[in-house]
């Protein structure tokens, strides 16, 4: 009775940590924030604007070779900083899109600690920012998100439509993600950033591109086919043979590459 006594306790203060500490397993941001030029981003120009709540954000708006067909808003995953995704601004900005790479509060030493409300915060104000932009057309706009960032640019998306959405390891939700990875864990019960996509895909609207990696360790493709079958906007779906998910193939592999300038350029 005593060592079940015990064995409860355990369990409960592990529990409790896990509620406490869950959002240090969810996001891993870093602050060492290289200059633009030193990533390849020579052109780039050092921007910032407010959320709503007062914070204020820094991001690189990257012009495009030439006359910009669309304009990109990106949206990272959990990991990282921008920085991480300059080869992506490069590899689109030289197909004639013009991209703007922004940073969630509390990475690439902007103020503040994520959270599922404050990331969508962070979107809308990156949206607003670019609306604000003379050299923007806000009826050309695109989404991208990758992997957390799906789940952002998703409620964005339902919030304000864009042009087009590119979702790249997409999940249906951070709760199902989590009971994957933790299957012993009452991952429903503890979790309180859930970016609940499924809820979300039958109200989007705009055209809806999604990439997945047939071989990706953290959104298994199933769960990314599933988001991909509950979209209700016209959709297409491109899978990435052998590729995981921090590989470079769902970064600016040339098949990832081809697969959203081909369905940019069909729809404009």
């Amino acid at each position: 009775m005593k060592a079940a006594v015990t064995l409860l306790a355990v369990a409960a203060a592990f529990l409790v940590f896990v509620w406490v500490t869950q959002r240090r397993l969810i996001y891993f941001p870093s602050t060492q924030l290289p200059a633009p030029g030193e990533v390849g981003l020579t052109s780039a120009e050092p921007v910032s604007f407010a959320t709503g709540d007062g914070l204020r954000l820094t991001a690189w708006f990257v012009p495009a070779s030439g006359a910009p067909h669309l304009t990109v808003l990106v949206f990272n995953g959990n990991a990282g900083n921008r920085a991480y995704r300059a080869p992506l601004a490069k590899a689109l900005c030289d197909r004639g899109f013009q991209v703007l790479l922004t940073d969630y509060r509390g990475y690439a030493g902007n103020p503040g600690a994520p959270s599922e409300q404050g990331l969508v915060a962070d979107a809308r104000a990156a949206l607003a920012y670019l609306l604000s932009r003379p050299d923007v057309n806000p009826d050309r706009l695109v989404y991208f998100g990758e992997s957390l960032g799906s789940g952002v640019a998703v409620q964005l998306a339902v919030e304000r439509p864009p042009a087009a959405l590119i979702v790249r390891s997409p999940f249906t939700s951070l709760v199902d993600i989590g009971r994957h990875h933790y299957p012993l864990l009452p991952v429903r019960l503890l979790l309180r950033d859930r970016f609940a996509s499924i809820e979300r895909a039958p109200l989007l609207r705009s055209p809806t591109l999604v990439i997945a990696g047939t071989r990706d360790s953290i959104v298994p493709i199933d769960d990314s086919r599933q988001f991909f079958d509950i979209v209700a906007a016209p959709k297409t779906f491109v899978e990435i043979r052998g590729a995981d998910h921090n590989d470079d193939a769902l970064l600016i592999g040339d098949e990832m590459l081809e697969a959203i300038d081909g369905f940019l350029r069909r729809l404009h």
